[in-house]
């Protein structure tokens, strides 16, 4: 609604409120079925049957720490499967050792390399193949911004071929029929032109037909054969074969090469020789330099940085969860100090009630923990399958880091036991021994 997608946030709201709501049932089913286990134990038993009977007052007291974990679980899992996909994206789309791009512009402007070096630079010896890329960009819809226009190699294979070179999304289809006189072209769309500009796999892309003279494209449809996963441009890409797009076009130069070394090859020595083929031509100061590694190293790094503030914010919510329930652990001690004083004239010592707060403690923040988790994974089911592609226009895969997610549940349960231990101090003085009087 507005570009905003207003229905998935409701929903997480919801999630939330209902997983906060039913806590009292989670938690009087979970301690019933915990309490046989501490019978015979003094100091577990008071603190799980306390717990057990009074449990909208624990469910109170960790309502805060349910929803700050379950949106960490959330975040942690978004940002985990995001720069999970982003990763096997980055190996499906840098299949080359070494990358030749013509420098000192954006992609899809200015600067091109001519056809000359890309022959020049695919006979050199120890290099396997040369991949050129041709980036422009099309204006298909004025309401919006510019498509990228993406010309490489595809047709090594045919259809499947591409699917070995692009991270598509599904199979690639099969060319339709059309009338004589009539030629197809297979396009394949990014995730972005589904939503932006209504592509479907299947179907046609006649606005493709605007980034090419209308006397060499007059005859020619263009068939969206599958949909591909671009992280890198969000307003939308086409892919195309480059042969087809010479041939329309008329424009043989290139932006990017990548260049497949053979087993052994000296990336080093190659570098200097590509330079010298680029002198050669004219071009000398033209050519910038990456391998695979550096470009997938350099993008981790910027995707890292990116979302360094939400650890941030999981810290921030975390903290917010737990003085929450020391505020309530406060509360509740102040009140229990008649119980406390009686527990002491019983015998307890300030250690053996410290240790029953704990124990309370321990067992609402291990239940909170679970609650937790179990609601930010819902919620994260629907910031990573919702909310992402209705933001972004691009999907990605679940994945699911669970040695960190134990780790932040471990993490909460000890801060919350020791945030209930160090609540319990004050009231299990002996001061509340003196209490007892104030019920004669």
């Amino acid at each position: 609604m507005g570009g905003v997608p207003l229905a998935a946030y409701v929903s997480v709201g919801l999630l939330l409120v209902g997983g906060i709501a039913a806590l009292p049932l989670a938690v009087g089913a979970l301690l019933h079925r915990l309490a046989p286990l501490v019978a015979r134990h003094t100091l577990p038993l008071l603190a799980v049957e306390r717990s057990r009977r009074l449990r909208e007052t624990a469910a109170v007291a960790t309502s805060g720490v349910v929803a700050s974990l379950a949106l960490s679980v959330a975040l942690t899992v978004m940002v985990a499967s995001f720069r999970d996909s982003v990763t096997q994206w980055l190996d499906g789309v840098l299949p080359a050792q070494l990358y030749v791009r013509a420098g000192s512009s954006s992609v899809g402007e200015g600067n091109t390399l001519p056809p000359d070096f890309v022959r020049a630079v695919g006979a050199l010896p120890g290099v396997v193949r040369v991949d050129p890329l041709r980036a422009t960009f099309v204006q298909m819809d004025a309401a919006l911004p510019p498509v990228t226009l993406l010309a490489r190699p595809l047709s090594m294979a045919g259809a499947p071929g591409a699917g070995q070179t692009l991270p598509l999304v599904g199979n690639p289809l099969p060319l339709p029929a059309v009338a004589a006189g009539e030629t197809v072209v297979p396009v394949y769309v990014s995730e972005a032109m589904l939503d932006l500009h209504g592509a479907r796999p299947g179907g046609w892309l006649p606005a493709l037909a605007l980034a090419f003279p209308a006397e060499r494209s007059q005859d020619t449809r263009f068939f969206v054969a599958g949909v591909w996963r671009d992280y890198a441009r969000q307003h939308g890409s086409v892919v195309m074969d480059r042969a087809h797009f010479v041939r329309l076009s008329g424009d043989a130069s290139v932006n990017d090469l990548a260049v497949h070394l053979a087993p052994g090859a000296d990336e080093d020595a190659l570098r200097e020789r590509i330079r010298e083929r680029a002198e050669a031509l004219g071009a000398g100061g033209l050519v910038e330099f990456a391998s695979a590694g550096q470009i997938r190293a350099v993008s981790l790094r910027i995707f890292d940085r990116s979302f360094a503030v939400t650890y941030w914010l999981q810290a921030v919510a975390i903290a917010i969860g737990l003085f929450g329930v020391a505020a309530s652990f406060s509360a509740q001690v102040l009140a229990r100090r008649r119980e406390f004083g009686l527990l002491a004239h019983l015998g307890l010592t300030r250690a053996q009630i410290l240790g029953v707060v704990a124990l309370e403690g321990l067992a609402w923040t291990v239940l909170g923990a679970l609650a937790g988790l179990a609601l930010g994974l819902a919620v994260s089911v629907v910031l990573v399958h919702v909310v992402n592609p209705q933001s972004f226009h691009w999907t990605m895969d679940l994945a699911l880091p669970w040695a960190r997610l134990l780790a932040l549940c471990a993490a909460v349960v000890l801060a919350g036991t020791a945030t209930a231990w160090l609540a319990g101090r004050a009231a299990a003085s002996r001061d509340a021994v003196q209490a007892v009087k104030e019920d004669w």
